[in-house]
């Protein structure tokens, strides 16, 4: 089956740019440590005003996607990130951090309700044996923004000495986000959308209110969201870390941008990486979750115990005329790499999250809902970190409690990933029976003969 505009993948490619725009750039904003403010202060309780309407908007998001659809609910949604860009240009210039505040819970409604959509498009439009490479797909196209956007910042402020970006990032930012938002329009019903076998990506084309509030109640007694809830807790906890303690507190505000063009770059690497193992035929699908598993715990404790040594050399971060430019090599090379190496984890972690869920049904409303689950749960754990970092606890407090929270996910993990079957169970949902609950259901059955 050709390429055409109704195919799964083309809307995978669609949403992934319309990630590229919004959220990546986002991503390259967040990543430059405080949103690329000399004081992140404003950049941390913006992040914690974010997140905190996340937790509520993630879990509600798939129940607004699957009642608006999502063509109006992304277009809708990335304007937000385009105004909590535009919030740093009058934070440069008034020094008040209230507005960037607003704009961040006002973000964090719209990142939910996006974040639902897209995945929901991402891990029910493919085929079963394809899903770990449009995951792959996504998150390449997706990182492409990250890695723009650090350009962006490198190339503006090659010259500067201030240790802020300039109006003329953010404008850059604000023209890109907006134009993400409108191609969210070019996305195609999913009652339209075929996968690559022919088949429709639609198993339930009837919803309302009523089903949804009781779908997403559900989330909360199903076992297997329940066991997943430490690994989406962590799964953004380490964001605070890496972007104001790594890369916003070691280096000068060029090599912040250069540092990011190759911690979203890198993602890229990581997920296709991944991809290759979480696609192959040659192992059962539970054997190939378990590799992973193997390969994201490694890469973790690495990161970790890396991020414990270079917090043992530097404690308190460097000053502002003593920080690191990436010409400096004998100084910048260890760091650096470091930085690079979070990104491959952080494509690892996310791109697996997302394979495991998607292994858990095919159904797009269902997984809508699960995907909302994820990031809801995913911004909670978001909102206390940064509010840790906003709060000053001390580097080395934070870095424990990433290594600790780590560590806790696995035994849940290690659950779910027992659970998953070769082939997950489409469920044609006709007259009263709910998809839901028949999922909950099965896998009840399932943890029980576990």
């Amino acid at each position: 089956m050709g390429l055409s505009y109704y195919s799964a993948l083309t809307q995978v490619i669609i949403v992934g740019f319309v990630c590229f725009l919004c959220p990546g750039m986002f991503n390259a904003v967040n990543g430059l440590g405080g949103g690329g403010q000399l004081d992140p202060t404003a950049g941390n309780n913006a992040n914690t005003a974010l997140y905190s309407t996340f937790v509520v908007f993630g879990v509600l998001g798939g129940a607004i996607v699957n009642l608006c659809g999502v063509r109006w609910t992304i277009f809708g949604s990335g304007f937000t990130y385009a105004l909590y860009s535009a919030s740093y240009i009058y934070l440069n210039h008034k020094a008040d951090g209230s507005f960037t505040i607003a704009a961040g819970a006002l973000l964090g409604v719209g990142a939910g309700i996006l974040w639902a959509a897209q995945g929901m498009i991402m891990v029910s439009y493919p085929r079963e044996e394809e899903k770990g490479k449009y995951i792959a797909i996504f998150w390449t196209i997706f990182n492409l923004g990250g890695m723009l956007g650090g350009i962006l910042p490198f190339a503006i402020n090659y010259h500067s000495t201030s240790g802020s970006n300039s109006d003329g990032v953010y404008i850059a930012f604000v023209v890109l986000e907006c134009l993400g938002s409108v191609m969210g329009l070019a996305l195609a019903p999913p009652s339209k959308v075929t996968r690559s076998d022919g088949s429709s990506v639609v198993l339930v084309k009837y919803t309302n209110i009523g089903k949804e509030t009781v779908g997403i109640l559900k989330l909360f007694i199903n076992p297997l969201m329940l066991a997943l809830l430490p690994m989406c807790f962590t799964s953004n906890f380490f964001y605070s870390y890496q972007f104001d303690n790594i890369n916003g507190a070691l280096f000068n505000i060029r090599t912040r941008g250069f540092n990011n063009m190759f911690y979203w770059g890198f993602q890229m690497v990581g997920a296709y990486l991944i991809s290759l193992l979480l696609d192959t035929q040659r192992f059962a699908r539970k054997t190939r979750g378990f590799i992973a598993f193997i390969v994201v715990f490694v890469v973790f404790n690495a990161i970790w115990g890396g991020s414990l040594a270079l917090h043992n050399k530097y404690p308190k971060g460097l000053e502002l005329a003593d920080r690191i430019d990436f010409k400096e090599t004998h100084r910048a090379a260890g760091p650096i790499i470091l930085y690079l190496v979070c990104g491959i984890g952080d494509a690892l972690y996310q791109s697996f999250a997302y394979w495991i869920i998607g292994a858990l049904s095919n159904d797009n409303q269902l997984l809508a809902r699960y995907a909302g689950f994820y990031k809801g749960m995913q911004s909670f754990g978001a909102a206390i970190a940064w509010q840790l970092a906003a709060k000053k606890v001390s580097v080395g407090h934070q870095l424990i409690a990433n290594w600790v929270l780590f560590g806790i996910s696995i035994p849940s993990m290690l659950y779910v990933l027992w659970t998953i079957k070769d082939h997950s169970e489409d469920t044609q949902v006709k007259g009263d029976i709910d998809s839901d609950s028949y999922h909950a259901d099965k896998s009840a059955e399932v943890a029980q003969s576990a």
